[in-house]
């Protein structure tokens, strides 16, 4: 393969595809809603229609407004339709050839797309995952080859260095410095791992992306690989999530065909291969040390560091770990440089961000938007606020590592530090919003029993620490708690945050401690008193 032959099958797809293109979304938000049907019952309508000639119906990823699915666009008029069953399909078709489609039409420039930016998302919903072709045709691998022959592993770790990314994990680690580190690491084997263990509940960023766009993860892996000098990358991806996987290990199989993996690639002396490790669930081995472990056969157990995994991670080796979203972004970086990309976003926080806006809210799905962007804008303006014209009372970020932001600080912008001063994490992108009948304890234990069940056990805070902080709020649920009660509670919380080993522990109590902080009212309403005849404390 030379870019050459890549350019032909860009522009043998681009003549292949037909004047109309109805793309109807099959990921796996719109598959439970029975866009299987849908897209089988276009298929149908047009054939019946004899359209076959002018019109194709393909399968597309995610088209983001998850909430109104199953989605149907017709290109190139962009015409969308939202909640599709099989019986409004002929209408569809039939709306091509001047009739009025039943289906609900739905609004591209409805408030929910107004602020989004797509860069990680820019193919998702517009090309068929299952198709390398598709991919090759808007300009995929490009990128690859240009890095391979006409930049060093120097430049590449610059140009990434220099756009500000940072890693969209929940970490917020400059990604720059941390391939620096690994590149200048001196062993001949090192590795690239992909972090597709999403595990917070209410989060499918990842998921989506891998769904939709696969081999922009392929890509921006190989990337990284040449960066550093690794030649063997893997995806941790966990089981529960099966169409990601199966379009993982097709567009790794369509990549090796054509040569954009395995040996010398595009006719260079850099080689690259790809492996998926499916995970079992344990939302544990999302932290790096116990995702190596599991990688490795082993339990997925956190170690202490250092080392870092930069030093010594897979088999003891230099090892490059970022997540779906940040290889994501590798790309369009090297596509538009590192200035273009840190033009976006705010000063120590560049770029877009993706989150699964979830919960209480009318607008559900996925957005991206720029770093900057105020949570008001995300849940009023882009969410349409609550259904039946209730109220927002919070919002959560950053899944069991997170808090829970107030709507008094609504107007906070979402970037790393401006959440962090609020108590929570940006995390891996998750937004769950609440309305004014969530209660905020209820809350608070829910992500207490999750992480108590995930807890790997190793450490004693995080083992005994969840189990004791999950009881103490159900004393407290269930009004048996005394004042002394929620003050050992909380100072159990900053017990096992600061003596935990890994980042499970150590972010464990955060829901219960944000709570605290901002809705301390009605733990206190909770609170049983010898003193008073309904066993509440007067407050």
């Amino acid at each position: 393969m030379d870019i050459t032959e890549l350019h032909e099958i860009a522009e043998q797809e681009r003549e292949r595809r037909k004047p109309t293109r109805i793309r109807c979304c099959t990921a796996a938000g719109c598959l439970s809603s029975g866009s299987a049907g849908v897209k089988h019952g276009l298929e149908a309508a047009v054939q019946s229609a004899g359209l076959e000639a002018e019109v194709e119906v393909c399968s597309v990823g995610c088209m983001r407004f998850c909430g109104r699915g199953p989605l149907v666009e017709v290109a190139p008029t962009g015409t969308l339709y939202e909640q599709v069953t099989p019986e409004d399909t002929a209408s569809i078709v039939g709306a091509l050839k001047g009739g009025n489609a039943t289906a609900m039409k739905g609004d591209p420039n409805h408030p929910f797309f107004a602020r989004q930016m797509p860069i990680v998302l820019e193919n998702s919903g517009k090309i068929d995952p299952e198709r390398i072709e598709e991919y090759i045709a808007v300009g995929g691998y490009e990128q690859l080859h240009h890095v391979l022959t006409e930049m060093t592993p120097a430049q590449v770790v610059e140009e990434v260095t220099k756009s500000g990314l940072r890693g969209r994990g929940g970490g917020g680690y400059p990604t720059g410095l941390k391939w620096a580190t690994v590149a200048k690491m001196p062993r001949d084997q090192k590795y690239v791992i992909c972090n597709a263990d999403e595990g917070d509940p209410g989060a499918f960023m990842d998921r989506s992306v891998l769904e939709s766009d696969p081999h922009r993860i392929l890509e921006g892996m190989a990337i990284a690989g040449y960066a550093i000098g690794a030649n063997h990358g893997y995806i941790y991806v966990r089981a529960e999530y099966p169409l990601a996987i199966k379009h993982l290990q097709k567009a790794i199989q369509q990549a090796k065909k054509y040569g954009l993996l395995g040996s010398q690639i595009f006719d260079t002396a850099f080689d690259f291969k790809i492996d998926i490790r499916i995970g079992a669930g344990a939302f544990v081995c999302g932290e790096e040390t116990a995702l190596i472990q599991s990688i490795q056969g082993g339990r997925g157990n956190p170690r202490p560091r250092p080392p870092y995994p930069a030093e010594s991670g897979l088999w003891g080796c230099p090892t490059l770990i970022n997540n779906v979203e940040t290889y994501a972004n590798i790309t369009p970086i090297i596509r538009n440089g590192g200035d273009w990309y840190a033009s976006i976003g705010t000063e120590k926080s560049k770029g877009t961000k993706v989150f699964a806006l979830t919960g209480k809210v009318n607008n559900t799905g996925l957005i991206e938007v720029p770093m900057g962007t105020t949570i008001r804008q995300i849940v009023e303006e882009m969410g349409g606020g609550v259904a039946d014209g209730g109220k927002v009372k919070a919002v959560q970020t950053g899944g069991p590592s997170g808090g829970c932001v107030p709507a008094a600080l609504f107007d906070t912008s979402v970037d790393y530090e401006s959440l962090q001063k609020l108590g929570t994490i940006m995390g891996s992108g998750g937004m769950i919003v609440m309305d004014e009948d969530t209660s905020m304890v209820e809350i608070a234990r829910f992500y207490m029993e999750f992480c108590r069940g995930e807890t790997c056990g190793k450490c004693v805070p995080c083992r005994t620490g969840t189990v004791q902080l999950y009881a103490m709020l159900t004393k407290l649920i269930n009004r048996q708690a005394t004042p002394a009660d929620l003050e050992k509670m909380e100072a159990l919380c900053y017990m096992v945050k600061d003596t935990s080993l890994c980042g499970l522990g150590q972010t464990a109590p955060n829901p219960v401690l944000s709570t605290l902080k901002y809705f301390k009212p009605e733990y206190l309403e909770l609170l049983k008193s010898a003193d008073s005849p309904n066993g509440k404390v007067n407050v």
